[in-house]
């Protein structure tokens, strides 16, 4: 490097500093740049690096390419002390979805994961991650929506460093002039406190100050969302069956019962398609005019009509055969043998400029004001395809996969550009595509594809996933406390209530109420107040705290088979000086305790009936 040109930029932007620098080789023209963020309000910094190829031949080979190679020196007190890493399970569907993992360092020990395949949180990992050790530690978040690895490790007996390893697993390529690539992006962050909850809530912060979508200068508002389409018979399945009239009636019924959501919703199924499956239309992105033969725009104008926003279904990336984009756009697709699912090449611009056009579009004209993008198999098969078919093979391992996710991130930038406001939901099977970029521009309101309406396993993902990410939700089918509760807790909330013969109407008008409050509690301090369970003879308590508001709620569940009546909960963040009203919703009682109390004999909840649920809030008095 020390013959290569090195330029620097830096500027100031609030509270971050961004210092850019590109390295390049002035025999071939190869550059690279980095572009560091170390942010003033917070102990974190971020970085990105990206490679281009300004010469006129392709470069040299670039392989094993790693977007964080970090060591973190006397991060243990002493070679022996303890270090833990504190990581959580992916999402495949399963009730130990997010499930936290905690993994002791010993020294000369070594830590290696990452997801099973193509989207950044299936199944294995989560591509967050807080290492601890003797009062300090580092929260590492890396921003990569396909395929990475990370690894850390104590390299050492006598070592006191802590060794951060993270990237994409394959990376063997030459570029070709003019041809850019990007790695993925990396952050850490620092923090010093007794309890790791302190670094995770601290990055929680971080994420809603600098990274989450913004409305008005603040996180955006979770919504309170309602499916207006889904039901009816065989061979109806997910919203092929919805119709104008249905969507449009169902709205009216949700208002005429004062049941008041933010979003209405209509899901995969709303498109032209061959035949009576949901998945054969992916690829033809026109309204199926025999159900809506206006267009949505009626649908979304009847919620619109009462105050709400309305949410449809997309899934872009995949395409199956026989749709238009097979039919008409055929060099636009990665291709298997045999597979009727084929990938969209989001790293073609002219892809990519007619997708945007295309979704920005119909989002304007339609009238929709959350756009909710599926993924729903594994893209890894078809890059390594669009790799070996490339005229540049063998030396193009990783570049299909890394024009493709800018290619992602560049198609949601856009769309929240040109359509100020939108939120985008994202989905790839639920939450198999979390990490930190898509949560720089997205919320997940439907985080698992694990069975719908079950409240237990639901509980568990709200358990593991929130020391990570404070905005998220799932589905609630029943408006009965236990069983919504265990869905609207810490986040968003998806109804699918049938508002038939038997349907409690004043239950779900009481859920939509009291969920309204306290959502936003969701973007306080996190709290565990039960240890991990996913067995259905266990409690779960949550604690949400808000320290500038002097307030916060606890959520309890007994689960079915738990024999105990009651716990006893020892609260978190509160003031030991302070004095708390604590009022217990379901029984009417308010009590006053002081913080200390609080902390040290803990908070007595009870619940009689199992399953049952119990929502308690407390509010500084003094």
């Amino acid at each position: 490097l020390g013959r290569w040109t090195v330029t620097s930029e830096e500027r100031t932007e609030s509270n971050r500093f961004v210092r850019t620098v590109a390295w390049t080789d002035p025999s071939t023209g190869l550059r690279v740049t980095a572009v560091y963020t170390v942010f003033r309000d917070f102990p974190a910094a971020e970085w990105v690096v990206r490679f281009k190829n300004t010469g006129r031949a392709p470069t040299a080979l670039i392989e094993r390419v790693r977007a964080c190679a970090v060591t973190l020196p006397d991060f243990a007190a002493a070679p022996a002390a303890e270090v833990v890493l504190y990581r959580a399970r992916g999402s495949s569907a399963q009730r130990s979805d997010f499930g936290p993992i905690d993994e002791p360092l010993p020294p000369k020990a070594e830590v290696r994961f990452g997801p099973t395949a193509g989207r950044s949180s299936d199944t294995d990992a989560l591509p967050f991650f807080n290492i601890a050790s003797g009062g300090h530690g580092v929260v590492a978040a890396i921003g990569w929506s396909g395929r990475w690895e990370a690894a850390v490790a104590r390299p050492g007996a006598t070592s006191r460093t802590v060794d951060i390893a993270a990237g994409m697993p394959e990376t063997r390529f030459r570029l070709l002039p003019g041809e850019e690539v990007r790695t993925p992006s990396m952050a850490l962050l620092f923090w010093r406190a007794d309890d790791r909850l302190a670094g995770h809530n601290l990055f929680r912060r971080f994420l809603l100050a600098h990274h989450m979508p913004q409305a008005d200068g603040k996180p955006m508002p979770l919504p309170i969302n309602h499916g207006v389409g889904f039901g009816g018979p065989f061979p109806c399945n997910e919203y092929v069956c919805a119709t104008e009239s249905y969507a449009i009636g169902m709205i009216d019924r949700l208002h005429q019962f004062g049941i008041g959501v933010d979003a209405c919703w209509i899901d995969a199924g709303w498109y032209e398609n061959a035949t009576t499956q949901w998945w054969s239309g992916v690829g033809t992105w026109t309204v199926n005019r025999k159900n809506f033969p206006n267009g949505l725009r009626p649908v979304t104008a009847a919620a619109r009509k009462y105050g709400q926003g309305f949410v449809v279904w997309f899934e872009p990336e995949r395409v199956y055969e026989g749709t238009w984009l097979d039919r008409e756009r055929r060099d636009w697709l990665t291709v298997l043998p045999g597979n009727p699912n084929r990938l969209l090449d989001l790293g073609n611009r002219r892809v990519l400029a007619w997708l945007t056009d295309h979704v920005a579009g119909f989002l304007r004209d339609e009238g929709v004001t959350v756009y909710r993008q599926d993924f729903n198999f594994d893209p890894a098969p078809y890059w390594k395809a669009a790799d070996a078919a490339d005229p540049g093979a063998p030396d193009r391992v990783g570049v299909a996969e890394m024009k493709h996710i800018a290619g992602l991130y560049a198609f949601w930038d856009a769309l929240r550009e040109r359509l100020p406001g939108l939120l985008i939901d994202n989905c790839a099977s639920g939450g198999r595509r979390l990490d930190l970029e898509t949560t720089s521009r997205s919320i997940p309101l439907w985080r698992t594809d694990y069975t719908y309406w079950e409240p237990n396993g639901y509980q568990c993902h709200t358990y593991g996933l929130h020391f990570w990410l404070p905005a998220s939700g799932t589905g609630n089918g029943d408006p009965r406390k236990y069983w919504f509760r265990s869905a609207a807790i810490g986040g968003a909330v998806v109804m699918g209530w049938e508002l038939g013969g038997g349907f409690n109407v004043q239950a779900a008008v009481e859920d939509v109420a009291e969920f309204r409050a306290p959502r936003d509690y969701a973007y306080g301090e996190y709290y565990p107040l039960t240890p991990y369970a996913t067995g259905d003879d266990v409690w779960a308590a949550f604690q949400w705290d808000r320290p500038e508001a002097g307030d916060g709620i606890v959520v309890a569940f007994r689960r079915p088979q738990a024999p105990r009546v009651s716990i006893e909960a020892r609260l978190k963040g509160l003031d030991p000086g302070a004095d708390y009203e604590v009022s217990y919703e379901d029984y009417g009682i308010a009590v006053v305790r002081s913080g200390r109390e609080l902390a040290g004999e803990g908070l007595t909840l009870k619940i009689a009936e199992a399953p049952g649920s119990l929502l308690v809030r407390y509010r500084r008095v003094r």
